[in-house]
């Protein structure tokens, strides 16, 4: 039986660092979602569709088999037995999966293969609904968050490393406006999955917050805490 963990929560929590950090000390593999629907982007734009026609995208995709591997340590994107990672970070790939990634049966047919992966592999994923949409018998659920504010000074940290300027409060606004649209999207909305654990990182490091969620992994197998 392969193990899940889903880590939810709103953008900006640190999810994607901390399901990597975990990931990579368990030695399980890191369910990278957004590579997933670049793979599906690609697979469409090699269809020679574009991302108007909704129709013909809907079609397709049910012929797309999109997994992911590790090599060497390195995430390898497989689309259809081909290693299409070099190509997921093309502009046009981006701009069609933002456009596909919001097509239900799209967005359908991509919980279909993340299940298929994680009920064959043990996987980290993270994401906004994880826990209670895509692996609803997740053995570990997290919902990962941290204050606006919180949010707000660790973006504006980021940016002032990469010499871009930034005001707080726009960010803090931003991060909250955010917050509303995916707590109150219709599709799967961002909400804590009732037998999700609450791990707010405001006042945490990320190896706190990892060692966290790894002590809840060892407890459910029976193991003692880290």
């Amino acid at each position: 039986m392969s193990v899940n963990i889903a880590i939810d929560g709103p953008a900006g929590a640190g999810k994607s660092t901390i399901a990597k950090a975990v990931a990579k000390e368990l030695e399980f593999i890191y369910v990278d979602t957004g590579a997933m629907y670049r793979a599906m982007a690609l697979y469409l734009l090699k269809q020679g569709i574009s991302p108007k026609e909704t129709e013909k995208m809907e079609e397709a995709c049910k012929r797309a088999e999109i997994s992911i591997v590790y090599e060497n340590g390195a995430q390898q994107v497989i689309l259809n037995q081909e290693n299409v990672t070099p190509y997921l970070r093309q502009e046009e790939v981006g701009n069609m999966a933002s456009v596909s990634s919001a097509n239900p049966k799209i967005r359908e047919k991509l919980v279909e293969l993340q299940r298929v992966l994680a009920s064959k592999e043990n996987v980290v994923m993270d994401g906004r609904d994880i826990g209670t949409c895509v692996l609803p018998h997740a053995d570990v659920k997290v919902y990962l968050t941290a204050s606006a504010r919180t949010r707000a000074l660790r973006r504006c940290k980021e940016l002032e490393e990469k010499g871009t300027s930034c005001v707080l409060e726009e960010i803090e606004a931003d991060i909250n406006e955010r917050d509303h649209r995916d707590m109150t999207r219709e599709i799967s909305p961002l909400k804590q999955a009732e037998d999700a654990v609450l791990v707010d990182s405001s006042n945490l490091t990320i190896d706190e917050v990892k060692d966290t969620i790894i002590s809840l992994y060892r407890k459910g197998q029976g193991e003692t805490g880290v």
